[in-house]
């Protein structure tokens, strides 16, 4: 399970080199190819492709002509594209994913069970004081047992 943070840096090249805490078991897991993408832009999400070969087969099961299907689509291709980790484990962040998702420099890297979100830092500390943590969000984990 992926879990917890690490700081990381993009490089000059648009590199992000995964943090060992998260690069071993993505490796010995999952091997090294990768599907790097977002939905909305604002960050990177990087599945181990055998995590998005199993979200594409759900995704087949749906009617092609859905529109959530058809706008997921859209979005997850439009900033993604496949990839791997190179020896050093390093994984190049699509140009224009990493224009949108303002990729340089400093980063978080958490895990999210089977996948990483990679944000720009100042970016996810703006999002965490623009979603709070609620009590509604406290009641609705408690009915799953959290």
């Amino acid at each position: 399970m992926l879990r917890g943070n690490a700081p990381a840096r993009i490089d000059d090249k648009g590199r992000l080199k995964v943090p060992n805490v998260f690069r071993a078991l993505m490796e010995t897991k999952y091997g090294r190819n990768l599907f790097v993408t977002s939905v909305t832009g604002e960050y990177v999400r990087i599945y181990p492709m055998p995590v998005w070969l199993d979200i594409e087969q759900k995704l087949g099961a749906m009617p092609s002509t859905h529109p959530a299907r058809l706008r997921f689509l859209d979005r997850v291709n439009y900033f993604g594209q496949a990839g791997d980790l190179d020896a050093q484990g390093r994984v190049l962040i699509p140009v224009r994913l990493r224009e949108a998702a303002t990729m340089a420099g400093d980063v978080d890297v958490l895990g999210q069970f089977n996948y990483l979100d990679v944000w720009n830092h100042e970016r996810f500390l703006t999002k965490m004081q623009r979603e709070p943590y609620s009590d509604d969000d406290a009641r609705a984990l408690s009915e799953f047992g959290i």
